[in-house]
């Protein structure tokens, strides 16, 4: 493939190192099933789902016909006051696959638009039963929820906090994060047991502190993910379910990561055998393809929200919230196809199968390499955990990542930790170049 000169002076890339990105540039022209192309002709394995979205793999045919029946039909139509039937459907579909009473589906873009669309739906909904008090939200450390002012408030990278400060919501506090570096760095396919309760911390201090008839939700990742695939103690989530129930707080499961297959099950509520309030989704559940998100509340929820207007005018709107965007009969004609895609090909059913391959290909690798001091995996996603270079940190994984790149493997840097996150539809010969392609390059920079 012949290199084409670009131009790189006017984009400003996201989360990348933007003054050193010119004399190193990455760009991909092209992709299909498990590989990208790339700007010079190389071919490199997708190690990340292109960060946590393309499960299905790339340029799959009934997604992009999807596509453009629906562009040849009705390209765009406003969700105010009018709808479309592509939105109808998918919201059909999605709340087929969610847990228990998760009916009701707010659609907006993104992830970052679902984390703030699920805090204002907590807000509405006490305000609707009588209990605006009701203000204070719970995240957790080391969480992510997104990059707009809800979800930066709730989450709990610093990197991703420090600039704003003074503009975060007040009226938010954060629990203690879920990793053990001590007694459980190494964890394969399991939940680690914990001999105390992290979730003390949340009834006897940060409760008592606020008072609990103040709070409105608690979110978080059932697992980690942006923060480098972090796994929850045994029977965390359903704790944390207890404590809500017990306190009439509101659990909103952010699964922008986990949702759509990627520990096997549709959600990690179905994992872990929990149900939230509400469930964030975006990411795979078009494939990557076409931006979509959105949050799946209870019938509760929705059936308070209308029974708080049931004396109001007709014509009276019960929640003022929405995106020009909401339901883009584009993006949920993807959503419908990438959904019966996954069906069809049992996708979820396999990368069940597949994450063990992953995790034990991972353990038997990189276990005792120079600098490794913990891996983690679940699903089909695994994390190693470097040192850090004294004074730099961040720094050894990311040269990690580019050397990776250079030898044809994808895998995601997040501070000095390295995921992978392939696509459902990655074989055992993947697996073995992505691992032993990390294992090398972590060898050369010890």
């Amino acid at each position: 493939m012949t290199q084409h000169p670009l131009r790189m002076d006017n984009q400003w890339l996201p989360f990348t190192p933007n003054r050193s990105f010119k004399d190193d540039p990455r760009i991909f022209v092209a992709a299909d099933g498990m590989h990208f192309t790339t700007h010079d002709g190389r071919q490199v394995i997708d190690g990340i789902s292109s960060l946590w979205c393309v499960s299905a793999g790339h340029n799959r045919r009934p997604v992009n016909e999807a596509i453009k029946r629906q562009l040849d039909t009705l390209d765009y139509a406003t969700a105010f006051s009018v709808g479309n039937p592509q939105a109808f459907l998918a919201a059909e579909k999605i709340a087929a696959l969610a847990p228990g009473d998760l009916n009701k589906v707010l659609f907006c873009n993104s992830g970052s638009e679902a984390a703030d669309t699920a805090l204002k739906v907590a807000l509405a909904y006490h305000r609707a039963r009588g209990e605006g008090h009701r203000t204070l939200f719970i995240g957790r450390e080391r969480a992510y929820h997104g990059v707009n002012f809800g979800g930066m408030s709730v989450g709990g990278i610093p990197a991703n906090r420090k600039a704003y400060g003074p503009s975060l919501l007040p009226r938010v506090d954060h629990m203690r994060f879920i990793h053990d570096p001590v007694h459980h760095a190494y964890i394969h396919n399991e939940e680690p047991v914990w001999a105390e309760d992290p979730l003390l911390e949340l009834e006897n201090r940060i409760l008592a502190l606020h008072s609990p008839e103040n709070v409105a939700a608690v979110i978080v990742e059932p697992i980690a993910g942006s923060a480098g695939w972090y796994i929850p103690p045994q029977g965390y989530l359903r704790r944390l379910r207890e404590i809500c129930d017990k306190h009439g707080i509101l659990l909103i499961f952010d699964e922008v990561i986990t949702g759509f297959g990627r520990l096997g099950t549709p959600f990690a509520a179905d994992f872990y055998g929990v149900q939230p309030d509400m469930l964030n989704f975006a990411k795979a559940v078009t494939n990557g393809v076409i931006p979509l998100g959105g949050v799946i509340c209870t019938d509760r929820i929705y059936n308070a929200m209308m029974g708080a207007h049931g004396s109001a005018p007709g014509h009276a709107i019960e929640f003022f919230h929405g995106y020009t965007y909401s339901g883009h009969p584009v993006a949920c004609a993807a959503a419908i196809a990438t959904l019966e895609l996954f069906e069809q090909e049992k996708l979820f059913e396999r990368a069940g199968q597949m994450g063990p391959v992953l995790g034990d290909a991972m353990h038997s690798a990189l276990k005792g390499l120079p600098n490794v001091v913990g891996i983690r995996s679940l699903g089909l996603a695994a994390a190693v955990e470097l040192a850090p270079i004294a004074g730099l940190p961040g720094k050894r994984a990311f040269d990690i990542f580019l050397d990776c790149y250079h030898h044809g493997v994808l895998v995601r840097n997040a501070g000095d930790v390295l995921v992978f996150a392939p696509p459902f539809i990655v074989e055992r010969e993947h697996i073995e170049t992505m691992v032993s392609v990390l294992a090398d390059s972590i060898r050369k920079h010890a």
